[in-house]
């Protein structure tokens, strides 16, 4: 496992909390054996998840994101499509593919709210990395 390497994708929407999960990621996996990826939205990170474990580079694939009522659509209807696209992507690659796409019940742009769901964020990306070297074990033993 010291070669394994990992592809983190962070939507950028709420960004500030979003990257939070990158850094408790990165309290269990090396960075050096992660390589991060960009997309705009929460919506996108079905697709890159998908390209990225078919390149059969990685052994898992975490997708980061943080979906809000916004007041202009049913925030569900986005976050059920993303996960469905995150289970179907890791599904037709045989590459897990790791959800940290939250998506609150309640969810306020104020100083308190912000804090909570960073330190959130935070403990979703520490757990996100301790299943991926589960994961990563776990599938390792069917080989042998």
């Amino acid at each position: 496992m010291a070669h394994t390497r990992y592809a983190f994708i962070k939507a950028n929407w709420h960004s500030a909390i979003v990257n939070r999960a990158l850094d408790g990621f990165l309290e269990i996996i090396p960075e050096k054996h992660v390589d991060v990826f960009d997309v705009p939205g929460a919506f996108e990170l079905p697709l890159m998840a998908s390209d990225l474990a078919a390149t059969g580079k990685y052994a898992a694939v975490i997708a980061a994101a943080l979906v809000v009522d916004g007041g202009i659509y049913r925030h569900e209807f986005v976050a059920q499509a993303v996960v469905q696209g995150l289970m179907q992507a890791g599904l037709s690659t045989g590459v897990p593919v790791l959800s940290i796409s939250l998506t609150p019940h309640q969810f306020q742009e104020t100083e308190h709210h912000i804090g909570i769901f960073k330190g959130h964020f935070v403990e979703k990306g520490r757990e996100a990395g301790r299943a991926a070297v589960m994961l990563e074990r776990s599938r390792a033993a069917l080989q042998t």
